[in-house]
């Protein structure tokens, strides 16, 4: 088999290349069409574990769950996940190679390159469609060289490309005539049409601006997709904006748990807390390193992909003694992954995993010792939290080996053993599970654990299979269906 390959390229970063990437996927499925999603190239610190026992972006496990498919590792050959602000731990076929400075990593490209097109051709002999997500924009000047993110790869593919822009943000005719604008000819002939995203308002009004852009540029305006009011996908990196909880004191406003989050430098795998934030029993806050730190029910401490340096941030912004008094008066305390690493004693990086070796005190309030080892421990796991027994699903994904007296007391039993730690107090709890608000009776444990006292949580994959759909609804209403199928040649 030979697929068919169309690229999805933005105007700007959060034009809606992963958002229209799914809802393809999901229209192509509707359709009885076997398709896969695919980027070649990603920069992200969400990420998910796959079944073949890799790493790869959590948007690509999200365009793969509107496939109706498992994710894989070839999804996503090549992910960067920055560890500092020019440096990344680069990841190639779901496995972790080593760090790399950004222009260690441009000389390494035709090595990655290499991983991304062996991806490719597996993808194509198992799969009719393959619909790819750009990364970025393919008009910046100073990344074209050796490009395996953009036109790079739909040139070494010979592909059509989509190009899309957002216009709630405004100027999506100056982005998309720009982009184009800034491509080679050859590149801009495989652009085959343009979307523009998050429109609101009458189309009418709009028109007027779609015949200029299809006259100026001689390319076809495949649809307009609306503005999608309470929507919800998980977010390829950047950390959505939350309103600040209420500074009054007591329990949470009209009887909402208050829950914050700090936003670490490295926060990695927020999209652990899309259930709380979409929970409507629950004041929900991440809270940037320097702003002040709301009174709240409940803390929870995230990953990090740099835990030493993040525990240096979060000591800096008055963490440590806001922490130290939300335990003293009552208050419950979560760490996930890199959270629960801060929680113990001490923390040993000899390698340099994540930064420059040495070790770091940590914040001393559970009896563990951390020691970051080369191999990445990866894999899907199940199990049941210690409170009420409730199960629990999700997964690991951390290069830490932890110890210590505190695991006498584990948070979750999972099929391969014992996991993280709850205070002898009962008020601090940690555990490595990533994705452990995902599971509506173990979330109901949680909150009832942090106070809340009539629980009832939303079933989150049910709502994230909604939103697929409702993406795919708006594909078949607002898309030019016989110009997309023409496209992936159906």
């Amino acid at each position: 088999m030979n697929a068919t390959t169309v690229m999805v390229q933005g105007t700007t970063s959060d034009a809606g290349k992963s958002t229209l990437v799914a809802a393809l996927c999901r229209w192509l499925v509707r359709q009885d069409v076997r398709v896969v999603p695919f980027k070649p190239q990603n920069m992200a610190l969400n990420s998910a574990v796959t079944g073949d026992g890799g790493e790869i972006g959590r948007a690509q496990a999200v365009q793969a769950q509107a496939a109706r498919l498992a994710p894989h590792t070839d999804m996503n050959p090549v992910l960067l996940k920055p560890n500092s602000d020019t440096g990344a731990q680069v990841i190639i076929h779901g496995h972790a190679i080593g760090n790399m400075e950004a222009l260690e990593y441009h000389q390494y490209k035709s090595t990655a390159r290499a991983a991304v097109l062996a991806s490719h051709r597996r993808l194509s002999d198992q799969y009719q469609v393959i619909v790819v997500e750009g990364a970025g924009s393919p008009a910046e000047i100073n990344l074209r060289e050796n490009d395996i993110a953009n036109m790079g790869f739909a040139e070494a593919v010979d592909c059509p490309v989509i190009l899309i822009g957002d216009i709630d943000k405004g100027g999506v005719f100056a982005h998309l005539v720009g982009t184009l604008e800034l491509l080679t000819p050859s590149e801009q002939a495989r652009v085959a049409g343009f979307v523009i995203n998050r429109f609101r308002g009458d189309l009418a009004l709009l028109q007027p601006g779609l015949d200029w852009l299809e006259q100026r540029t001689g390319k076809p305006v495949l649809g307009v997709l609306p503005y999608l009011h309470d929507f919800h996908l998980e977010a390829e990196d950047a950390v959505p904006p939350s309103p600040q909880p209420s500074p009054a004191s007591g329990r949470g406003s009209k009887n909402k748990l208050r829950v914050i989050v700090p936003t670490l430098p490295h926060i990695s795998n927020h999209t652990d807390f899309d259930p709380l934030r979409l929970h409507p029993q629950i004041e929900f806050s991440f809270v940037a390193m320097g702003a002040a730190i709301p009174d709240a029910d409940l803390i929870i401490l995230p990953g990090s992909k740099a835990v030493r340096n993040d525990l240096a941030s979060l000591r800096k912004a008055g963490w440590e003694a806001a922490i130290q008094r939300h335990l003293r008066y009552g208050g419950k305390l979560i760490g996930i992954c890199g959270g629960l690493q801060m929680l113990g004693q001490k923390l040993h990086d000899p390698l340099g995993l994540e930064g420059d070796t040495g070790s770091s005190a940590g914040l001393g309030l559970l009896e563990l010792n951390t020691t970051l080892e080369a191999e990445k421990q990866l894999r899907n796991v199940r199990g049941t939290l210690t409170l009420e027994g409730a199960p629990v699903t999700g997964y690991e994904i951390h290069a830490g080996v932890t110890t210590g007296r505190a695991l006498q007391h584990p948070a979750v039993q999972l099929e391969h053993g014992a996991d993280g730690a709850i205070s002898d107090d009962g008020q601090i709890l940690a555990s490595y599970l990533h994705g452990l608000f995902e599971s509506r009776q173990a979330t109901d444990a949680l909150l009832r654990w942090a106070g809340l006292r009539e629980v009832a949580t939303p079933d989150y994959h049910a709502r994230r299979e909604t939103d697929i759909d409702r993406l795919a609804d708006a594909v078949e209403q607002h898309l030019d269906g016989k110009q997309l199928r023409q496209l992936f040649g159906l």
